[in-house]
């Protein structure tokens, strides 16, 4: 398998290194490292070269072969590598064996995104769910950190005599972790009485995968300032809005962006922040045109939805967002290959999903505003019926009044 170059730009240097199996083909491979690329970038490392190895599966000890890691670890020393990521979550002892083989620091898929959470945090509440998905990554890997300090403990103000040092941190972490659930708990009873201080507005949820324009998309709605980024991650904590179409208020909020393989603990622990998903009466899934494998990406973002809602279902529109970036070659009339989703022209696109899928549909540029207007039209027609549903006899609301915000 042909090992690939990455574009370096800043930061520790690294090297990707992930699989071809039964399940994921050599593009899949391609475009998850390159997305591995990314989430390196974010957090502030330089990516410099990328391993494939084609497996069956992972291995148990080292999750590429020996003979590919003695080969990465060759290349580690030659161009002095600072670390090495894995594009999968590694297993205590896979850990414990790749350091020792490779001798420098490894990350692993999961390791990585809550790096990039703890720099992301700004609120105590996002800060106490990123730590509490952190202590909950460690817990099981304590004996790889603290191999070094396996001599026996004891003495005033310690558990006992002949207590390990491991048995201590153990005891600390999940100590700190019962606190940090505790803190949370009264976090969402704040936010639980925030959200019924709102009343019975609709309530309307921007969901998607990461970096796909969500916040770039509440701020042309809301007319606000949400902090928008070319980052992953660049939103964590949720940020609702009062937005007014017509003579019609509502509400909108911005949630943070799914990505594949969202670490379990992070799920777990952002599940409070998550509420507003849940709580929502339309959903707005966020869609980039643009990036090569959009099809996966709505993948990941319907079953990550399915894990939160379970078998409830909410009514969503289905919004393609940065057609403005959105490219398209027209495919060669001698050219006999199968045509890509890159010999689609746009409008081809359209009658394509149009037709396929049983929600709303639009193609919009929060970016240049191209398509934003039938957005609002679309929004306010189904926040209108939803609305009418709960307040039968509130019709009133939908005359035309001069002087209101649009």
């Amino acid at each position: 398998m042909k090992d690939f170059i990455l574009t370096a730009t800043q930061g520790e240097k690294a090297v990707l290194i992930g699989l071809i199996t039964p399940k994921v083909t050599e593009q899949q491979a391609k475009d998850y490292l390159d997305e591995l690329a990314f989430l390196s970038e974010t957090a502030g490392v330089q990516p410099i070269k990328s391993f494939i190895q084609k497996l069956d599966m992972a291995h148990s000890s080292t999750f590429v072969g020996k003979g590919k890691l003695n080969e990465i670890a060759q290349y580690i020393q030659e161009e002095g590598i600072d670390m090495a990521i894995f594009d999968d979550e590694l297993s205590p002892k896979q850990l414990r064996n790749i350091e020792t083989t490779l001798k420098v620091r490894i990350l692993d898929r999961t390791s990585l995104i809550l790096d990039i959470f703890a720099t992301r945090a700004q609120t105590a509440h996002a800060k106490t769910q990123v730590e509490l998905a952190q202590y909950r990554y460690m817990l099981p890997r304590l004996t790889r950190l603290w191999t070094h300090l396996e001599r026996q403990r004891g003495g005033v103000g310690m558990r006992g005599p002949g207590e390990t040092q491991l048995e201590t941190d153990k005891r600390i972490i999940l100590d700190r972790i019962s606190k940090l659930k505790e803190e949370l708990k009264q976090i969402d009873r704040q936010k639980s009485v925030q959200r019924k201080n709102r009343g019975k507005m609709v309530r309307v949820a921007l969901v998607g995968y990461t970096n796909v324009g969500k916040s770039t998309l509440m701020n042309v709605l809301s007319k606000s300032d949400v902090f928008a980024e070319n980052k992953l991650f660049a939103t964590l904590d949720t940020t609702v809005r009062k937005v007014i179409l017509h003579n019609l208020p509502f509400l909108i909020s911005d949630t943070v962006g799914f990505i594949r393989k969202l670490p379990t603990e992070l799920i777990e622990s952002f599940k409070s922040t998550l509420d507003e998903v849940r709580e929502a009466d339309l959903l707005i899934h966020v869609v980039d045109i643009s990036h090569p494998d959009f099809e996966s990406q709505i993948n990941v973002v319907d079953a990550t939805l399915r894990e939160l809602l379970g078998k409830e279902e909410k009514p969503q529109i289905l919004l393609f967002n940065k057609t403005d970036a959105f490219t398209y070659t027209p495919k060669d009339e001698d050219d006999l290959t199968p045509r890509s989703r890159e010999n689609y022209s746009r409008e081809e696109l359209e009658r394509s999903w149009m037709a396929k899928i049983g929600r709303d549909c639009l193609f919009v540029s929060a970016y240049t505003g191209d398509g934003i207007e039938a957005l609002k039209s679309m929004l306010y027609e189904r926040v209108k019926e939803i609305h009418i549903r709960r307040y039968p006899y509130n019709d009133f609301l939908f005359q035309d009044y001069e002087g209101l915000e649009e």
